[in-house]
């Protein structure tokens, strides 16, 4: 579904991404961890298309998509909940989620039938359907974040730290949903500092340093990785 080759993101002379090379297979959960500063999120950015990659290919689906501006890797199936959440303060619930659905804004009954699943999937949204977005509480926002970008109906799902600033009922509702969109076959790629609760959902994973890949494995390999457990988990 996704693949890096050897990709490097630059901010002016500060080499923020330094040749990243991995995969995420159909239907995988795929993890990121490292620490704040470790060019996570500009990777993501960078497959979504709103960070232009200096050196290397992006390839979703077979296809290179390295300089395909960012609306048009909608169109080939990307979609992203960005870190903050980043919702439409000053738009509704409902809103937010009609415009994720841009792309497909020509079929009113389907975006209406998203809606309705979104609902199901996060109730709570439902509840505040016509409450503006930016008066929702933290938890209730990344909800929306998740469930805005699901309305362009993605094959390929980017989660870029989904548990930031929440409480720890909110962030296992979190991994419910996500754990949920895996049974569903929708494959994602997850940066997440939360690195216990990541590792527990990913089929694989890899650990970002400085711009680089160190670590590469199973979900449960690195979670078993005495240098994983030191760095990230907080044992020895």
């Amino acid at each position: 579904m996704l693949k890096l080759e050897s990709v490097k993101v630059a901010y002016g002379a500060i080499q923020a991404v330094k040749g990243v090379s991995l995969e995420v297979r159909k239907g995988e959960v795929v993890t990121i961890i490292g620490a704040n500063g470790a060019g996570k999120s500009t990777l993501l950015k960078s497959i979504c298309g709103l960070e232009p990659v200096t050196e290397g290919r992006i390839l979703i689906d077979g296809k290179d998509a390295t300089n395909v501006p960012a609306h048009q890797r909608v169109g080939l199936g990307v979609a992203m909940s960005p870190e903050g959440r980043g919702v439409f303060a000053d738009q509704t619930v409902r809103e937010n989620l009609m415009l994720g659905a841009y792309s497909r804004r020509k079929d009113a009954s389907a975006i209406e039938a998203a809606i309705e699943r979104e609902f199901r999937r996060f109730p709570r949204l439902r509840e505040r359907q016509d409450q503006l977005s930016g008066t929702l509480s933290g938890g209730e926002q990344q909800m929306l974040a998740i469930a805005r970008a699901l309305m362009s109906e993605p094959r390929l799902l980017l989660l870029d730290e989904p548990s930031l600033g929440l409480a720890p009922l909110i962030i296992k509702d979190i991994f419910n949903a996500i754990r949920q969109l895996r049974q569903s076959g929708l494959t994602i790629l997850l940066v997440e500092q939360m690195a216990k609760q990541a590792l527990g959902v990913a089929d694989r994973a890899y650990v970002l340093e400085t711009g680089h890949i160190t670590l590469e494995g199973s979900g449960r390999e690195l979670l078993d990785d005495p240098k994983v457990k030191a760095a990230y988990l907080g044992t020895h």
